[in-house]
Parts: structure tokens; C-alpha cells; sequence
């Protein structure tokens, strides 16, 4: 028998999901006066010394600025990053080439470890009163008649929490999308990458970076990328985007050096060959997934889907916690609308987020493919040229993509609409630009060929017969 929790609050809501998206839509109800109950299914990654899972750096920028100061923490954890102001391109010779961000001295992404920005939401989210954390608590259950959520504790107690509206900000494999499954018709696709990762870290040298501080480093490699992103101790966090195949085939040390020295050969003096040994050997190499479903509320209103327990997407764009938080920014536009009715607010932000959702679910995939390989093109660099003159020359009416998508808050698919309209526009002009080209050189071509040919046909043959004829 379920033990049952009671609260005489006007209204209660039960986040499930204590990372970074769950802990700050508490601090979003919290901030207006909503009580939440906000549950986590690990310990306190406060009181842990190691913590298991994901620890890729985290890519802060607009959109997730925008929702941490909503809650006033914005200053406070861009103080805990490091600023990156621009790609740092890595060559087979060692070589380096910097390519900015974007045109603007505000263009920067914060580097952030994801357990410090983790830790740094939760310490907020304590100092509320209007907020229970429970850690250890997994999700079982939703009774929909009676709006009721069953957890269950590390004793393997299960506990009922009656509330107004369940959100589910648990991630991937979310145990409330389950939920909702079981009791709405739900569209849901998943798509596992042929490229896995492994984490290193490149340590400081001389209590100094060993790199260039301010950059997301990346050693693009067409198939693969090894990219490495700036820490507040002076390390850089390292990843290692692989195709699972030749994870498998590297098993020696020789043939882990071989790879390295062929692909990455100053990596190994910056990771350390010993520290690159044990990584390698010590860890397993992780998959990479995209997830898109549809809706994220149910069709009565009280469950919520949420980060990437809706749209789950590859780390290459630097937006999975972005929009994340700005899932939050958007929920609380039609809160207010809707004052505060959490069921019809539930099911107007699914109408307004999910084809935004869907989007940079599509994008990332995109990045994937421009930062193992196109970045390596000439043609990439003459399109940023050309989409960076134009912004700075006409900056209402062209705007680069993945300055829209980093550096604005233009809807997600709105960017891909303005993108591919550019793209037309360059088209038109390209082939305006072949029939000029075009033009000229037919040109040229009756002025030096055709019409020397021509004189020389009528001084050869055509006067000769007139004259032969006027002789006659």
C-alpha cells in the first residue's frame, strides 16, 4: 500500500527529473509562487564524489542566458564558465586556424561543466521554501482519474503525490513519456548515431591551459572529431565522436597511438600518452541518440513533456540544454497567458513548442555533419564569408544560421524557414552570376574566334568568287 502525501497548497506540481532542465522549471514555478515537488532518481550529486553518467561540457548561450536570468542566475553561473569566442580548427600538420562565431563581440558560448552548472541550480532551488527535492525517488506510476504520481524510494517504499500537473523532465529513456504512452496515442521515433564517444581530459600544464583558453577546439576528420572545450581549473574537457566499428577494432596500446598519431598527432601531447592509455582502456565508448515525439502534453492537459524527455537531440549544435531552458521560457509564456492554468497552458505550449522542438532536433544532426567534415571545405568558408558581410551589412534581413540559433531567440523553425530562403536567394544570384559569366565569355569567344573566322571565310572564299564573277 502506497504511502500518500497531502498539501493544502492552491496548486502543487510534481517535476520529475532533478538535472538541469527539472531543477530550473522548478525555480520558474517556485519564482511564482507554485509548490513543487521535484524528484530526482539518483542521490544528491552534491554529497557524491564521483557522479555516473553524462559529462559532456555544456555550451551555454542566448537561450539558455535568457531562462537563467528569468530566475536570476544568470550572472552566477556565466561567472562559472569560460567564455569561447570561436571554433579552433585542428589540422593533420599540427596547424591551427581560428574560425569566430559570429560578428559581434557578444557572440561568445560559456564553456560550463555540466555537474557544476548541475550543483549551482540545485543550491538555488534549495534556498526555496515553495520547493521539496527528493532524491532517490523513481517514477512508477500516473493515475490519471485521480492526478496522483507514484515513486518509489531507494527503500523501495512506493509513495503517491497528489498534484495539479506532472511534468517530465527525465530525460531520454523518460519514465513519464511512458506514462503518457500507456494513456494517449503518441507518435515517438528514436535514431541511434553510427557515432559513439568517449571522454578525456587534457589536463593543465604549469597550472596553465595547454591551449588557447578561449575556443571549442575541434579536430574535424570527416568521419570523426575529437573536440575539447575549456574548464574553469585550466583542464579541457576532451571527446572522442568515433563510428562504433573502429572503437572496436582499436584493442592495443600500438594501435590506440597509431590512430591518434595518424588522426590527432598533437592531442597525444596535450591529453598525455599515459592519461590517453587509461581512458581509453578504463571506459566504454557511449551512443548517441535523437529522439522526437509528438505531442508533449496529453490530451486531458496534465502531463507535460519537457528537454530531452521531448526532443532529445545529438550534442553538435550546443542546444540540448539550451533548449531545454528555454522550453521552460516558453511554458511560462502561456502560463501567464493563461493565468496560470497549468491543464490549457500545458496543451497551448505543445502546440507552440513542438514543430520548434522537432527542429533543432533536425539541426544538430546537420552540425554533426558540418563539424567532422564541411568545416574542412573551402565552400564552408566562402558561405560564412558571404553570410558575415551581409549581416554586417544588412543585419535585418540576414542573419547567419547558427547565429540565429546560438545568438538569438528566433524560433527554432523559423531559422531553418530564413536559412533555406537565404539559401534560394544565393541560388538566384549564383546563377545570375554563371549567365553574366556566361555572357562574357560568348562574348569573347565571337569577338576571338567566330569573328576572325568569319573575315577569313569572306577574304578566302567569298570575294574570290565575287571577283571571279564580276570578271566573267
Amino acid at each position: 500500500m502506497a504511502r500518500r502525501v497531502e498539501n493544502n497548497s492552491t496548486q502543487t506540481v510534481a517535476i520529475v527529473g532533478g538535472g538541469l532542465g527539472g531543477t530550473l522549471c522548478a525555480l520558474f514555478f517556485a519564482k511564482h509562487g507554485i509548490k513543487v515537488h521535484l524528484f530526482e532518481l539518483r542521490s544528491d550529486i552534491r554529497t557524491q564524489k564521483v557522479v555516473k553518467g553524462r559529462s559532456i561540457n555544456m555550451a551555454l548561450s542566448r537561450r539558455g542566458r535568457d531562462a537563467l536570468a528569468y530566475v536570476n542566475c544568470e550572472d552566477m553561473i556565466v561567472r562559472n564558465g569560460i567564455p569561447m569566442r570561436a571554433r579552433m580548427l585542428h589540422d593533420l600538420k599540427c596547424h591551427t586556424t581560428p574560425v569566430p562565431y559570429g560578428t559581434r563581440p557578444e557572440h561568445e558560448v560559456i564553456s560550463i561543466d555540466r555537474r557544476i552548472l548541475n550543483e549551482l541550480l540545485l543550491d538555488e532551488a534549495s534556498k526555496y521554501p515553495q520547493i521539496n527535492i527528493h532524491f532517490q525517488h523513481k517514477f512508477v506510476h500516473w493515475n490519471s482519474e485521480e492526478k496522483s504520481a507514484t515513486f518509489q524510494t531507494a527503500s523501495g517504499e512506493h509513495v503517491d503525490f497528489k498534484v495539479d500537473g506532472l511534468i517530465g523532465y527525465d530525460g531520454c529513456h523518460s519514465g513519464v513519456r511512458a506514462a503518457m504512452m500507456k494513456l494517449d496515442s503518441v507518435d515517438f521515433s528514436q535514431e541511434y548515431i553510427d557515432t559513439n564517444y568517449m571522454e578525456f581530459c587534457i589536463p593543465a600544464k604549469n597550472n596553465e591551459y595547454a591551449m588557447a583558453a578561449n575556443y571549442l577546439h575541434i579536430w574535424p576528420r570527416h568521419e570523426f572529431m575529437l573536440i575539447a572545450l575549456p574548464n574553469q581549473d585550466k583542464s579541457f574537457t576532451t571527446t572522442l565522436f568515433l563510428p562504433l566499428p573502429i572503437f572496436q577494432k582499436i584493442t592495443t596500446t600500438d594501435e590506440l597511438l597509431t590512430f591518434f598519431q595518424t588522426h590527432f598527432p598533437d592531442a597525444i601531447s596535450f591529453i598525455g600518452r599515459e592519461n590517453l592509455i587509461e581512458t581509453y582502456f578504463s571506459s566504454q565508448p557511449l551512443p548517441l541518440v535523437s529522439i522526437k515525439c509528438s505531442p508533449h502534453a496529453s490530451v486531458d492537459g496534465n502531463i507535460l513533456l519537457m528537454g530531452d524527455a521531448a526532443h532529445s537531440m545529438v550534442p553538435f549544435y550546443g542546444q540540448g540544454m539550451n533548449a531545454a531552458f528555454e522550453d521552460t521560457l516558453v511554458l511560462f509564456e502561456k502560463l501567464k497567458e493563461n493565468n496560470f492554468q497549468l491543464s490549457k497552458s500545458f496543451i497551448d505550449y505543445d502546440k507552440n513548442r513542438r514543430e520548434n522542438a522537432h527542429a533543432i532536433v533536425d539541426l544538430s544532426m546537420y552540425n554533426h555533419h558540418e563539424m567532422r567534415h564541411l568545416v574542412t571545405q573551402r565552400s564552408y568558408y566562402w558561405r560564412k564569408k558571404i553570410d558575415n558581410f551581409l549581416y554586417r551589412i544588412i543585419p535585418q534581413w540576414w542573419i547567419p544560421l547558427y547565429t540565429m540559433v546560438t545568438f538569438t531567440r528566433i524560433p527554432y523553425k523559423q531559422c531553418l524557414e530564413l536559412r533555406k530562403r537565404q539559401d534560394n536567394i544565393l541560388k538566384i544570384f549564383r546563377l545570375i552570376g554563371y549567365s553574366i559569366i556566361g555572357l562574357y565569355a560568348l562574348k569573347q569567344f565571337a569577338i576571338y574566334v567566330i569573328k576572325p573566322f568569319a573575315i577569313q571565310f569572306i577574304v578566302r572564299k567569298i570575294l574570290p568568287k565575287m571577283v571571279a564573277d564580276q570578271v566573267v
